[in-house]
């Protein structure tokens, strides 16, 4: 078959080894040579190139030009698999863009349970100037020499997770680039290789069936840049949600809630009051039971709230845990009333009320995805069901044995909750929805409510717009884009190796590739501890223009970023630092983040440009920072 050749772009295509190279511009990027495109079935590997009967034939439309390919007859075990699909490769004319489809046409036999297609790039040049982009958390960049091996990804690599804030990854070599965008990212995963010290990385997508099936399309996107960096490619996604009407900014939500503003600047205070840990539960430490459970009444949180008003904290948020029976990641989604050791809800309005007296915000963790067996209306029947009928099940939580409430159930529960709250006398005003935007989308395949993954996403921000709704600020544990048009902040958005034990070796350079594109549309705090002298997550704080956590006390220890040591500071010190810190988010928070860099190529200087003209570099190695 001819090559394909439009807009500076070119496709030659392989059919021997079912293999393409695009070429940009001069620039080659070829399919790895160990790469074959197959489905993994529960029954085994189908590939590709088994197909009996394999067609190509170029596809020209009034848009694009490429190549179909169709494939059928597929033997697995020695029996017809029943399989057939097309492939789809095509460069648009308008744009140069490259966009690869995976088109089923009959996947019914068989259970697929993954796509590996289209291939990962060629990338095996031991060099720092090529780096490979994964958004893994607020962004990872890993150049080929990396020392430290990087396979498995948090969560399986799975998008619209911890694992991908965004959907899609790159790479660069000497500064010719691509940005391949999931288009469809509700079913599907990246995978990556770089072992330690590389000489090579490769990166590639992972299509998974929705409720068992693959009965929809998939597609990448693939752009191509002739001459850019990390921050080029973070540009054209920007622009890419922009087009797609999913970029919100956090000027167009304050105008929709006001308080918004209140919260830019404030310093974070995250405390508890109750925890119960129980027998069954993962967490209990029967060595110690005295560990497990422990009660700080109400009146406690509300003298320490006075004391950093007259410590002179002028902006605050409070994220209270553990506030309602029978304490933190009890028995949810029912968990009322408020903790009445603690002092009930009188105690806990008189907690809300200071807080207002004193200008503060006041805001309660919650949660409506773990559904605890121990919960007084818990019903089988509205718990998430797999693809084959099966419920899953853990005790990993301070609550014990659970499983997982379909998110069809999810908006009504909160305004049951939050409508007792509010009838209670207690004025929230914002609220923490736990694990929502770090946590991968559930499919339920009850008959009686039905979900997809991305109808689960579309129930998490049909959560955060009642809250919304009623002057309530929603929040989640981390953030992610299918969440930009709802969510106005989080509990954190950190670089990935701030959730692991200080002094691991990282897997790569934090970079953040999430803030390039949503810096202005979020409000994200930041850890402010100094876990060793030789490294202080304040300068984090800085670099990224956000808020910072004036006091964080972990629900669990040595667990999500919470570990005991480090160096300690006062908290007049403490207090010192973190208004650098807000004063800082108070002027960059609805600004883009127009560029971030390596001074000099150095790691240990980055520096960040903000659209407002504000220049923050800090060097690691010196512990120091500049604002200009």
């Amino acid at each position: 078959m001819e090559n394909i050749y439009t807009k500076g772009t070119e496709i030659r295509f392989d059919e021997s080894r079912l293999s393409f190279t695009i070429t940009h511009e001069g620039d080659s990027w070829n399919w790895g040579e160990g790469f074959r495109p197959r489905m993994e079935c529960e029954e085994g590997t189908i590939y590709f190139a088994d197909a009996k009967k394999i067609s190509h034939e170029e596809w020209k439309t009034g848009i694009g030009h490429g190549i179909l390919s169709h494939f059928e007859g597929f033997e697995l075990n020695g029996a017809d698999a029943g399989i057939a699909f097309d492939t789809i490769v095509w460069i648009e004319e308008v744009s140069g863009d490259v966009f690869f489809e995976w088109v089923p046409l009959s996947t019914e036999t068989v259970k697929v349970k993954s796509v590996y297609w289209p291939g990962y790039m060629e990338f095996d040049e031991k060099k720092d100037s090529w780096y490979t982009l994964l958004n893994w958390q607020q962004g990872l960049l890993v150049p080929n020499t990396w020392k430290t091996a990087v396979d498995k990804v948090v969560f399986d690599g799975f998008m619209g997770t911890a694992g991908a804030y965004m959907p899609w990854f790159g790479q660069v070599k000497d500064r010719a680039g691509y940005i391949a965008i999931c288009e469809q990212p509700w079913n599907a995963a990246y995978y990556t290789e770089h072992p330690a010290e590389g000489p090579y990385t490769h990166v590639g997508i992972r299509w998974e069936p929705s409720l068992g099936k693959m009965d929809y399309r998939r597609v990448m996107k693939y752009s191509f840049v002739k001459d850019c960096d990390y921050n080029d490619l973070c540009k054209i996604y920007r622009n890419y949600v922009i087009e797609k009407g999913r970029f919100k900014s956090l000027a167009e939500k304050a105008v929709k809630t006001p308080s918004i503003d209140q919260l830019i600047g404030s310093a974070f205070l995250h405390k508890g009051i109750k925890t119960q840990v129980m027998t069954n539960s993962d967490f209990y430490d029967a060595e110690n039971p005295d560990k497990n459970n422990h009660l700080t009444p109400f009146s406690v949180r509300t003298e320490e709230i006075k004391k950093f008003h007259e410590l002179g904290v002028e902006k605050l948020y409070l994220h209270l845990d553990g506030w309602a029976e029978p304490g933190y990641d009890n028995q949810h989604p029912d968990y009322l009333p408020a903790c009445e050791k603690a002092g009930g809800w009188k105690a806990m309005k008189e907690l809300s009320d200071t807080m207002h007296e004193c200008g503060y915000l006041f805001g309660i963790h919650d949660q409506y995805r773990d559904y605890y067996y121990a919960a007084k209306t818990f019903d089988e029947n509205f718990a998430t069901r797999l693809a084959d009928g099966t419920i899953p099940s853990h005790a990993r939580w301070a609550g014990g044995p659970q499983t997982y409430l379909c998110a069809t159930q999810a908006p009504f529960y909160v305004k049951r909750n939050f409508t007792e709250i509010m009838d209670n006398g207690i004025k929230l005003d914002c609220a923490y929805l736990d694990v929502f935007t770090c946590n991968e989308g559930d499919e339920c395949s009850h008959p009686w409510h039905k979900m997809t993954r991305r109808e689960c996403y579309e129930y998490r921000n049909a959560c955060f717009e009642y809250l919304l709704s009623k002057g309530i600020l929603p929040s989640s544990e981390e953030v992610n884009d299918w969440a930009i048009p709802s969510l106005v902040f989080c509990h954190y958005a950190p670089y990935d190796f701030m959730l692991d034990r200080p002094g691991s070796p990282k897997k790569g350079i934090p970079v953040p590739l999430f803030n390039l594109v949503y810096h202005d549309c979020l409000i994200e705090p930041w850890m402010m501890d100094k876990v060793s002298e030789e490294e202080d997550y304040m300068l984090y704080a800085v670099l990224n223009g956000g808020a910072p956590y004036l006091v964080r006390d972990g629900a669990y220890q040595n667990t999500d970023g919470s570990f005991a040591g480090g160096v300690e500071i006062t908290i007049e010190d403490q207090i010192k630092r973190c208004k650098v810190v807000s004063d800082l988010h108070e002027k960059v928070a609805k600004c883009e983040m127009v560029r971030h860099e390596m001074v000099d190529g150095n790691p240990e200087v980055q520096r960040t440009t903000f659209a407002d003209g504000t220049v923050v570099t800090v060097d690691f190695q010196a512990q120091t920072y500049q604002i200009r």
